[in-house]
This record gives structure tokens, sequence and C-alpha cells, in this order.
């Protein structure tokens, strides 16, 4: 039997051990997801190739033979090779690995190993975080944990033409150069050419050879040879970004989550399960909150209602979980009280930030992670000491307090640095090295929105002390696939993180943490119930699948 194109692209997936979505995935998903496998974009291709964009390298980027993990290594699916986007956010690749198991689009390190290079950097600043539900609908859009970017489409350009890909500051018109002659020269020939439509410029131009599978509408069709570096390499981003759109946890079809013992347990006591039209994120938790704090005779979930395919924890949300759940949506008035009528316990005040359905508000704040970091290296208060620049500091002297991009490859960047003993200022700020930084004019806009919104409206030097060691709020939902937890990587576990919020709580309320997010001295919790608390963030697991 003679099979057809789409037929024979599903095989060589599936034999290659990359699923397709079928019928799900738009043409111009499709390609975005090729793009999003594709190792010839890296540096070490282009200096390993002599210029011949087919090439079988010999060696690859030794970073690739391994995956590196928060243990013992695990082997690399991409040995041999060099940088894609797949290779810091995996899915199964890992699955059955002794320590791997399933992503939801992360890595398995604290730090993500990045291509070896002469500025001697040897891994990402952050934590590589998941993709998947990372572009829900959201006023003043922003992504990455600092808001670099403004949207999916930039991102997707920044990192093919940035350091996870090997490319210095500096570099970017000549990695734009090269992205742009893979696509115009690559021959078909390949095993993501053989699985997704061929050659790159028939497919961008969606030549009569290609699968209908893979035709794209008209108005993003592309002559590749007469288009220009910059104009391909938007194209690229904006494919890619099309899959990256597709990237979510489950939900019914009007796009409701339904993947987790939490969202079946909202199902069954019939629970609010989202937002009304209009209504915030905020809004609808604390209408959740009174609902479930209504409930009389909660029907629960267990075991007989289903089980997980890829995790070893019980499908249940039962009563530790609920009164997690209770804890977890619990707030303290702001400023919280203090004194001999403070509460020792019962209030997790999570919700203030991880607003439902995705348990974030995508807003930014300070929970005290930079700052023990930095301490942990040199020292308890060392960083509530720092001298710090001022916006005026930073205007007369960018060079020595901001990061280096691709205007100023030489800027120092301290405060976008890991912290070191050979460097007092190296620490990562966050929101700070973005925010007002005249070479990162894209975000400014909804960054100031969310500054304002978050801290009032104040002047842009008043908005940049607000914005010192803050962070974006990553989602909650199935967090067994993505851990470790926090932007440095540095919990293991969820009930380390309880354990962390009770700290940080405790410094907030002793004026110990510098910048402090309001609700953190509002946290008061007893052990037991952060082991209830991590009970209902466990209930949020799911069997992820793309």
């Amino acid at each position: 039997m003679r099979l057809r194109p789409l037929l024979l692209c599903i095989v060589a997936l599936s034999a290659l051990g990359l699923r397709t979505h079928g019928s799900e995935l738009s043409p111009e998903a499709a390609l975005g997801k090729r793009l999003f496998f594709e190792t010839r974009f890296a540096q070490a291709f282009f200096v390993q190739s002599n210029g011949d964009v087919n090439a079988t390298l010999s060696a690859g980027d030794p970073n690739l033979s391994q995956t590196q993990t928060t243990g013992s290594a695990l082997p690399g699916p991409f040995s041999g090779k060099t940088m894609n986007c797949r290779s810091c956010h995996l899915e199964d690749e890992q699955k059955d690995a002794p320590g791997g198991g399933i992503r939801t689009y992360a890595d398995f390190a604290r730090r993500t190993p990045v291509p070896t290079r002469e500025d001697g950097k040897l891994t990402t600043l952050r934590n590589t975080p998941s993709l998947v539900s990372a572009q829900a609908k959201r006023n003043n859009f922003v992504l990455h944990f600092d808001g670099e970017f403004p949207t999916g489409a930039e991102l997707v350009q920044g990192t093919f033409t940035g350091r996870n890909f090997g490319w210095l500051p500096g570099e970017q018109a000549k990695a734009a150069a090269h992205i742009a002659n893979v696509i115009r020269k690559d021959n078909g020939t390949g095993d993501l050419a053989l699985q997704f439509g061929g050659a790159y410029a028939k497919v961008f131009a969606s030549d009569p050879s290609v699968p209908a599978a893979f035709q794209l509408p008209k108005k993003l069709r592309l002559d590749v040879s007469k288009a220009s570096d910059a104009k391909i390499l938007a194209a690229v981003g904006n494919l890619v970004n099309a899959f990256l759109q597709t990237l979510k946890f489950s939900a019914d079809s009007s796009g409701v989550f339904n993947g987790s013992p939490y969202d079946l347990f909202l199902v069954r006591n019939n629970l609010p399960r989202a937002p009304n039209a209009k209504e915030t994120r905020l809004d609808y938790s604390r209408r959740l909150r009174v609902a479930v704090n209504a409930l009389t005779n909660p029907v629960f979930v267990g075991p007989g209602d289903g089980q997980f395919a890829t995790h070893a924890v019980p499908y249940v949300f039962g009563t530790e979980e609920l009164a997690g759940l209770k804890l977890f949506l619990a707030e303290a008035p702001i400023p919280a009280p203090t004194g001999p009528g403070a509460p020792t316990g019962g209030v997790g005040n999570c919700v203030g930030c991880h607003t439902a359905p995705e348990f974030t508000d995508f807003a930014f704040h300070n929970i005290g992670v930079s700052q023990l970091e930095y301490d942990g290296v040199h020292g308890s208060g060392a960083f509530m000491a720092l001298k710090l620049p001022t916006l005026a500091d930073r205007k007369l002297n960018p060079s020595a307090t901001l990061p280096a991009n691709a205007r100023h490859p030489s800027y120092a960047g301290p405060f976008a640095s890991i912290p070191s003993t050979d460097n007092a200022n190296a620490v990562d700020l966050g929101l700070w090295n973005v925010y007002a930084n005249p070479d990162l004019k894209n975000p400014q806009k909804a960054l100031k929105k969310l500054a304002q919104l978050q801290f009032g409206k104040l002047k842009d030097n008043a908005l940049l002390d607000k914005t010192v060691a803050t962070f974006k709020t990553p989602g909650l939902r199935d967090l067994l696939d993505s851990q470790p937890y926090f932007h440095d990587g540095s919990v293991d576990t969820l009930q380390g993180t309880l354990n962390f919020y009770v700290l940080v709580g405790t410094l907030a309320r002793a004026n110990q943490i510098r910048n402090p997010d309001p609700r953190l001295a509002g946290i008061a919790l007893t052990f037991s119930e952060t082991v209830q608390i991590t009970k209902f963030l466990t209930a949020l697991t799911e069997d992820f699948k793309d």
C-alpha cells in the first residue's frame, strides 16, 4: 500500500520519538514545531559546518552529550548535534530514564548549561521555565522571569540569536545571517525535513509539492530567496511562537482546565472553575474561596476516579488537599498584623500572587530568592547592605550597571549575574535590569503599567527601587514535571518551597528582607499546614502531553 505524504510524516515522527498533534496542529504551528527542534541555528554549528548548512557534524556541542539534572546526568537526546530549543525545553525525551520523567517543556537542571564561549559562562542566568500555558491571555503581556520580551516571537528571535544558542552580545547580525542561510539552503534531506514537509524554502513558500498539512496560509508565505535576513528571522520567530501557543495544560472545549484531581474536585462540588467575563483572576480566586469555605459535605476524588500514567503519586483530592486549598486561598491584610495578636498559623497568603486558575498573576514580586542566594555566598545581611545604583547612576554609567545587549555588547551587567565571591556586585536583580532600560524599549509600556498597578503611580526612579529582586510569578500546575523550583533552581521539592516561604515570611516580619513583597509578612503556617498545602499543590498534577 502506498503511504500518503501526511501518513508518511506521522510514521516518521513516531519512529524518531517525535509525536505530532496530527490534525490538531495548524501548518504554521507544525512548521514552528520543526523549527523548535532545529539544531543548526547554533553558533557551534556555524563554526563546525564551514558554511555547509546541510553538513553532518563530527563533534557537535559537548554540552549536549548529557542532560544535566540536580543529581546524576542522563544521556543527552541531542548528543552529537548543536543547541536547539528542545534541549532546554524537554517533554518526553527522558520519560523512562531513572531520575528523569516527563517535563512540561522545562529541563532538570538548576541552571541550564550553555555552549562554551570565551566569556566563560557555563550556564544560563536562571532556571529554565516551563513553556506550557505560559502565553495565557492577560493584560500587559510580557515574558521571561524579568519581563524582557513583550511577545513570544521576540523571545524566540532573542533566544535564537542569543547566548543560549552560543551567540555573544554583538553577534546578532551574524546569527541572523546564519539562520537565514540555513532556511535558504536547507536541501530537504534531513530528518526534520522528511517529517515536516521538505526543504525550508519550499515549505516557507508553500510550494505545490509540500503536503497539505504544511501548506502555510498566504499571509505567512515567504520567498526566502528574496527576503532579507531580518525578515526570515522574524518569520521564524512568528512560526515558533505559533507552536508555543499550542502548549497548554489539559482543558475542555471551552478552555477550562480539566486535567488534575483538583479540577475534578471542582466539578464534583459544583465550584466555580474559571473567572467570569471581565472578572479578574484575583476576584475569581476570592469568589472560589468563599465557595470552598461554604462546602458542608464535600465530594472527594480518590484513586478509583483515575490514576496517573507518568507519576507515582496517587490520584486524589481528599481532606488534606482541601485543607491545603483553604490555607492556600487564605489571605492576610496588608500590612500584616504584628505583635501578640498576629496569627501563628492558618494563613498561606499564596493566592495574592498565585491566582487561579493558572495559579499565577503574571506579575513581579520579590520573595527573597536572590537575597538568600547572595547571602549564601557573602554572608547573612550582605544583600541588605549592598549599594545599588539609582536610575541616575544607571543613566550616568550604563556600561558598568546594565546588562550587555546587541547595541552595547561590552556592558558589564553585574546585576544580572550569578553571585560569586569574585565580584561583590554579582547578583540577579530580575526586573530591575529591564525596567527603564533604554536598550530594551519594546516591553517598557507593559512593564510600566504592571509596575504602577503593583507599586502605585510612582515616577521611574521610585518604581525602579520597587523592582529590585522582583521576578515574574510562575504558574503552579503540574509542578512535579518542572522541578527544581524558583528562578535560581535552588529548591528541589514542593515541601522545600513551603519551608522556604515560612522562612522568608519570618524574615519579612523582622524587616530582614530587602524590598519584600508585602504579602510575605502575612504568611503564617505551622509545619503540618505546609504539608497540607504541599498535598494541594500535588493535586494540581496531571499527565502532561503536548
